[in-house]
């Protein structure tokens, strides 16, 4: 292959397959149909899952577009039952403090719908957890801090891949945000610089499934032409 260089960097030749525009159509709608089937689940199967697959989810994650391409992420899959439990508690804890405590009364309502409470027993059902952190900063030899830009919105992207490529092997995943989640740092001895974003249970839905018959909004209210 054939490559270049800009200011001392390497660069290579980048081909992309393109469709006629009828073929482009019918792909874009197959894919929202199959998308649009993407529900969250809380009633998880415990039937394990071969760990290469997960790696290969992770893998799909994490070909996400970052900020200086720093890939400021770090998915961190828990399968251990001792530390799913201590997870489980750590958060039905924060869980139960935010539902009594620090929820507004009209957050409360805006939940109802979806009928959840402090209770998260998925946390130990589902197979495996993965928690994705957020990497602020690199720590480099000398104990300089270099700065990952975006990394903010660099994760959130990375989750909407990850959440994509579950779906695409045909399994089911809750995206749950205990708050506060600086438990998940402290059971996890993950190292300073990363900060947990988001914990994601994954796994096969359980026999009997239940979620909540929301609809999703309509092109008109979601895209607006100027």
């Amino acid at each position: 292959m054939k490559k270049k260089l800009i200011d001392n960097f390497p660069f290579v030749s980048y081909t992309k397959q393109t469709y006629e525009i009828n073929e482009m159509g019918l792909r874009s709608r197959l894919f929202f149909e199959w998308m649009n089937t993407r529900r969250t689940v809380r009633d998880f199967s415990d039937k394990v899952i071969p760990e290469n697959i997960i790696e290969n989810i992770i893998l799909s994650a994490s070909t996400a577009p970052s900020g200086a391409h720093k890939q400021p992420w770090t998915f961190c899959v828990v399968k251990n039952p001792e530390i799913k439990k201590q997870i489980r508690l750590s958060a039905e804890k924060e869980e139960k403090e935010s539902y009594e405590n620090r929820m507004t009364d009209e957050w409360l309502r805006d939940l109802q719908p979806i009928g959840t409470d402090w209770h998260k027993p998925f946390l130990e059902t589902a197979p495996y957890l993965i928690v994705v952190f957020k990497r602020s900063y690199e720590l480099e030899n000398n104990n300089y801090k270099h700065q990952n830009y975006y990394a903010v919105e660099s994760c959130g992207i990375a989750c909407g891949f990850l959440l994509t490529a579950i779906h695409d092997a045909g399994l089911v995943a809750l995206t749950h945000t205990p708050s506060p989640m600086n438990f998940l740092s402290k059971v996890l001895n993950r190292p300073e610089n990363e900060k947990p974003f988001l914990l994601i249970p994954i796994g096969y839905p359980a026999e009997e499934c239940w979620v909540p018959d929301l609809k999703r909004k309509n092109i008109s209210e979601v895209c607006v032409w100027i």
